[in-house]
C-alpha cells in the first residue's frame, strides 16, 4: 500500500519541482540541470559499480559470500533506474544511494532479519537438529586394501 501510494506521489512531486525550479531558472536551464544531473549521476553510478563488482569479485575469491556487495550491487541497480527517470527527487535519491554509508544504512536491516532467518537452517549435510555427532569410525574394506597392496607387492 506505502509503495502504491509512493508511486501515485512521485510524479506529483517531480511535477511541483519543475515547476518551481523552472519559474526560477527558466525552461532551458531546467531541462539542461535534469540532463546534467542524469548523466553525471549514471558515469558516477558506473564508476561506484564496478569498484562493488571488484570487491565481491575479492570476497569470492577468498571463498567467502560477498552478501554485502549483492545487496549494495541492488540498491545500486534502484539508484541508477532513478537517475534515468527523469526529474529532481529521482535524481536526489538516486544521487544519494550512491553514497557507501547510505548504502550500508539502508541494507542493514535487510542483512540482519536475514541473518537471523538463515541461522536456524543447517548448512548442507548438516543435522537438523544441530546436534553434533562424535565418534570413531574404521572402513569396512580397510583390511581388504590392506592384503591387496601386500599380495601386490609379493
Amino acid at each position: 500500500m506505502r509503495f502504491l501510494l509512493l508511486l501515485l506521489l512521485m510524479p506529483l512531486l517531480e511535477i511541483w519541482l519543475f515547476i518551481r525550479v523552472g519559474s526560477y531558472l527558466g525552461a532551458g536551464p531546467t531541462v539542461a540541470l535534469v540532463v546534467l544531473t542524469t548523466v553525471a549521476g549514471v558515469a558516477v553510478l558506473r564508476r561506484v559499480g564496478l569498484n562493488t563488482l571488484a570487491r565481491a569479485n575479492q570476497r569470492i575469491r577468498a571463498g567467502e559470500v560477498p552478501a554485502q556487495e549483492m545487496g549494495e550491487g541492488l540498491v545500486l541497480v534502484i539508484a541508477g533506474l532513478l537517475l534515468i527517470l527523469p526529474g529532481f527527487a529521482t535524481d536526489a535519491i538516486g544521487l544519494v544511494c550512491l553514497f557507501p554509508p547510505v548504502r550500508r544504512r539502508l541494507l542493514t536491516p535487510w542483512m540482519r532479519s536475514q541473518r537471523r532467518r538463515n541461522m536456524g537452517r543447517p548448512g548442507p549435510g548438516a543435522s537438523r537438529t544441530g546436534t553434533t555427532l562424535e565418534g570413531e569410525y574404521r572402513r569396512e574394506d580397510e583390511e581388504r586394501l590392506e592384503r591387496d597392496r601386500h599380495n601386490d607387492d609379493a
